[in-house]
This record gives structure tokens, sequence and C-alpha cells, in this order.
């Protein structure tokens, strides 16, 4: 266990490669986030499903200019990230969702990669998406053609698996072992994300001692689990909404 995030973070050089969990706003893991940026780290590769939003998230880090490559399946609502992309400032790998999150899982599992019909007929197979731009707006960077493959008449797309440096995630629940309990949709990418750094760094709105969390419940197992720093009430209670829909209130319902 490590008491700040601070402390769990500072061996993230400059230029490294993290696997950070969450989807949307829902189980980022916005505090070790924060203290990246206090730290100063830039040139980072991430490799997430989406990039945050504007002040939130990656997107603090973004909006520092603090990014250089982005390896995603959703880059959607975040208009400095569409900025900073079409102006030649960011790399950005686009992935099917559903092959990202295999290709974390296979780092983790050590398969270097692996096949799968995702993609199969398009850019993301034949290459010349574009990774980058310049600053006139030409592509200075696309995606090079990937090896292909039939099994049984289908043809298969060959995708390489994801290792990164570091993997920053969230989790509901954890003891200092490091394994870890996810609530609900805040699951998402977080096991996958640990799973394929080769240090991972958890911060847990909940400690928990040793034994307490059933063996049945431990949805990620403290081997892939090397640092875990405990968040105050506040920080654990810090969960903005992405999207908030009401209706007056004593409305009638259609």
């Amino acid at each position: 266990m490590i008491e700040s995030a601070a402390d769990a973070i500072a061996d993230i050089p400059d230029g490294a490669r993290l696997a950070v969990g969450g989807f949307g706003m829902c189980g980022v893991p916005a505090v070790l986030i924060g203290a990246l940026y206090d730290a100063g780290t830039s040139d980072l590769e991430v490799v997430s499903n989406n990039a945050g939003v504007d002040g939130w998230g990656l997107g603090v880090l973004l909006g520092a200019g603090r990014l250089r490559r982005v390896v995603s399946s959703y880059v959607g609502e975040n208009r400095e990230f569409a900025r900073q992309y079409l102006g030649g400032e960011l790399e950005v790998e686009l992935t099917p969702q559903g092959t990202l999150a295999e290709r974390l899982r296979a780092g983790g599992s050590g398969i270097p990669a692996f096949f799968t019909v995702t993609g199969a007929g398009t850019q993301v197979a034949d290459g010349g998406l574009p990774w980058k731009y310049d600053s006139s707006g030409n592509v200075e960077k696309s995606s090079p053609p990937k090896q292909k493959q039939s099994f049984d008449g289908k043809e298969a797309v060959l995708e390489h698996a994801i290792v990164a440096d570091f993997g920053l995630v969230r989790a509901w629940k954890g003891d200092r072992h490091g394994n870890l309990v996810f609530r609900d949709t805040a699951r998402n990418f977080n096991p996958l994300a640990a799973m394929a750094g080769r240090i991972t760094v958890a911060e847990v709105e909940e400690l928990v001692e040793p034994g307490e969390i059933h063996p049945n419940s431990v949805h990620l197992p403290g081997v892939f689990v090397h640092r875990v720093v405990p968040l105050t009430p506040e920080q654990a209670a810090d969960k903005p909404i992405e999207k908030r829909t009401v209706r007056v209130a004593g409305a009638e319902e259609n």
C-alpha cells in the first residue's frame, strides 16, 4: 500500500506507455491522473477506451499537451481532442472497442497476437486510417495493412497484444495485496488495463484488510496489481456525471 497518489506514480517517466481504465467518466482513475498532471509528466502514450472529456480524467493531461499518442476506440465529445488530432499535435490509433479490450487482455495473458473477424474488409484491415495529420491538415502517418487469414471461409485480421509500461485503474474496494472489486459498470476496462500494465497502480475507494474480500468476489486478483492507493472519502465521492437527464418536478410522464 502507498499512502499518496504522488508517490505511487513518481517513477512514471516522460514518454511512458500507460493503460488506463474507465469508460466515459465511469471508473476513471482520476486521482492518479491528477497526480501525473501535478508531477508534470509528459510525452505520454495512453491506451484507453476514450480520452476523457474536456477538463476531466485524461482530458486534464490532454488539455495540458502532455499526450503524444492515444490508442482508443471512442474519441467523440472532446473538442480539445479533435482540435489536437486534426491540427497535427496528437497521433491517434482508433481501434474497434472489442478488439481494444482483447488486445489488453491478451497482453496481460501472455498472448502476443490473435485473429479476429472484426475489421475484416475495412480500413482497419487494409490500412490507410489517418493516425496523424500535419499542421496543414494533410495525412502524415497512416495505419499499415494487417495480416489476414481465412478461417472456415471467413477472413480474419491479425491484431497484436498491448503491453503497457504502467496500468492505472480505479476500484470500488481493494486490500493491500491488490485484490480488487469493481462496482457495476465501473468494472469496464479497468481489469483489462490492470492486466496489461507491467506495473499496475490501483486507486481504491475503500481499503479493507486481506481476507475481508471473499475469494469468489474478487474481480481482479492481486497478482496483477503492484501498488494500492487508498482514496480519501472526498476523493472517492468525486464522480461527475457525464450527461444528466431530468424532468420538471411534478410533471406528468407520457
